[in-house]
């Protein structure tokens, strides 16, 4: 039996910005929110405290949950390689400091940089999970999104 991972990420939005960490795979460069996998006593406004002081190098306030999306490989495009089954949350955050890529004290596993990508409909950009824009550009005060990519 395979366990199920909490995962915390953070939504920092600043002038029509998403603020997104940076990876590449054989396609080129796509982007996550920040924030990763829930340890054993943490809450989750400890786990996207943590993961925001090791990836962005910044501290944050944690606002209120927005989204929560479910995440099982197998069912989505990198099914050959991805058999997790992740639950992820997704909160408003607010920077306490501007990001410094030197204050970084773990980047994530394949983290090259940081980026703000514009919130546009016809965003070119690979950005995961993919129904997140859209999300975000209607005000979607749907919280549940269920198993998507």
């Amino acid at each position: 039996m395979y366990p199920v991972r909490n995962s915390v990420k953070a939504l920092i939005i600043r002038d029509n910005k998403l603020l997104c960490i940076q990876k590449a795979d054989e396609y080129g460069a796509y982007y996550l929110l920040p924030g990763g996998g829930q340890e054993k006593h943490e809450t989750f406004v400890e786990t996207l405290k943590r993961e925001c002081m090791e990836e962005l190098g910044a501290t944050v306030k944690i606002g209120k949950l927005r989204y929560i999306r479910e995440y099982i490989g197998r069912n989505h495009e990198f099914s050959a390689t991805d058999d997790a089954h992740q639950v992820e949350f997704m909160f408003e955050c607010h920077l306490l400091a501007e990001p410094d890529a030197s204050k970084a004290s773990h980047l994530d596993e394949g983290q090259s940089g940081l980026a703000w990508l514009e919130i546009a409909e016809h965003n070119a950009t690979r950005v995961y999970p993919k129904v997140l824009i859209g999300h975000l550009l209607n005000g979607d005060p749907e919280v549940y999104w269920g198993d998507v990519n």
